[in-house]
């Protein structure tokens, strides 16, 4: 944790979120990565059980967020998860790393979600995507250091319309009488190779559900983190999975999955399929989808920028706060300098599957972290929740399990 010596000259985060704007801000990261942009990549792995690979990943999942919301809550501080291992292993050299790889995942993650958000604004304009990849991120960054709180108002109403979109798919498939239910329910093959191809689309459904972990790492901005992180990352999770598997059959009902897969707006197509008209609103409804999950990707990472710098791990300048707006503005133009030669240069499924593994080597460091925490019976003088020791040791098994297939792939 910090000593007085190494904050006092640094300006602290304003405490301005409470409960609905965290859930509003973890469901609109979540939803935006996943369904708008990857369904048509895990179609292609997982085929007609491509909602299977949503459940998988989903429970994957469930074991870490129990992890964070009691990590989050016995150290609430930024750059969370470099601060759970420097408390479980004592080494700055480790959690500086962890620190690190958190910013790459917010980065590579960015680029991916720029990459989607280009493909459904080509919809609109004839521009080149490096120019609309360009303009969006110039855009965002602007935005992510105007302020947390208009950034999580902004990315809120944002979540609200790409809820509202995935809804409308939802209930044009309801009107069209396409199987829904029945393909949700359909049981996968126990056969090598269909289970292959949930399981590696369930690495690739795993990058969508990336974004409650962000929460962590606003967790100096929220108004009573003890209790309102650990919700906020329980309804996050919950929202998203139960859009995620139904829209997912929606779309591998609706679609020929060769089309599905190949497609660089798959939901534009799917509601086309389904309600025989112009797609154009779901595309727009898409952009605000994407948009909302890149500005709270490179909110996450130059959070955690920010904390790492504050604990003199990184230069001191990255942790400058702007005193006008709160927000730690140097980092956030550093993010954005990042993030755009990978949005321009490498393809968008490279990106997804990077980010999933630096995730799963993330998300297993966090749960090795608490246990260790616990082999060593480490204390807490914050108010936090405790989940059974059964659940870390779980998650990092899963997570090793999932690293471990997408090798052996």
């Amino acid at each position: 944790m910090m000593s007085e010596r190494s904050t006092e000259a640094f300006v602290p985060l304003r405490r301005r979120l409470g409960l609905p704007l965290l859930v509003l801000y973890g469901t609109g990261i979540t939803v935006g990565a996943g369904i708008y942009v990857l369904i048509g990549e895990v179609a292609g792995h997982a085929r007609i059980h491509a909602p299977w690979s949503f459940v998988l990943a989903a429970a994957v999942m469930g074991l870490t967020v129990a992890s964070y919301a009691e990590l989050s809550t016995r150290f609430p501080v930024s750059a969370g998860e470099a601060a759970y291992v420097r408390a479980a292993f004592r080494s700055r050299g480790f959690s500086t790393t962890v620190g690190l790889l958190t910013v790459a995942i917010g980065v590579i993650s960015s680029a991916a979600v720029t990459l989607g958000s280009a493909g459904y604004i080509q919809q609109f304009v004839s521009f080149p995507k490096s120019i609309i990849v360009i303009a969006v991120l110039a855009i965002l960054g602007g935005v992510a250091c105007w302020g947390i709180l208009e950034s999580v108002v902004l990315a809120s109403i944002f979540t609200l319309i790409e809820v509202g979109g995935l809804v409308i798919v939802v209930v044009a498939a309801v009107y069209a009488d396409l199987p829904i239910v029945a393909t949700t329910a359909h049981m996968p093959p126990l056969n090598a190779a269909g289970l292959s191809g949930i399981a590696f689309g369930s690495l690739l459904a795993f990058f969508a559900f990336i974004g409650f972990e962000d929460l962590a790492n606003v967790v100096e901005e929220a108004k009573v983190p003890h209790r309102d992180i650990p919700r906020a990352m329980i309804l996050t999770l919950l929202i998203s999975t139960i859009l995620y598997v139904v829209v997912a059959a929606v779309a591998v009902t609706a679609v020929p999955i060769e089309r599905l897969s190949s497609s660089s707006a798959p939901l534009s197509l799917v509601f086309r399929e389904v309600a025989g008209v112009s797609p154009a609103t779901i595309s727009a409804i898409a952009i605000v989808a994407t948009l909302n999950t890149i500005l709270a990707q490179m909110t996450m990472a130059a959070r955690v920028i920010y904390g790492v710098a504050r604990e003199r791990q990184l230069p001191a300048v990255l942790a400058r706060v702007s005193p006008r707006t709160g927000t730690p503005w140097v980092a956030t133009v550093l993010i954005v300098v990042m993030v755009a030669p990978l949005a321009l240069f490498v393809p968008l499924a490279s990106l997804a599957e990077g980010t999933s593994l630096a995730t799963l080597v993330v998300f297993a460091l966090v749960n090795l972290s608490l246990l260790r925490l616990r082999y060593r019976g480490v204390q807490s003088k914050t108010p936090h929740i405790t989940v059974p020791v059964l659940v870390p040791a779980a998650g990092f098994a899963t997570c090793i399990a999932m690293m471990a297939f997408a090798f052996l792939k």
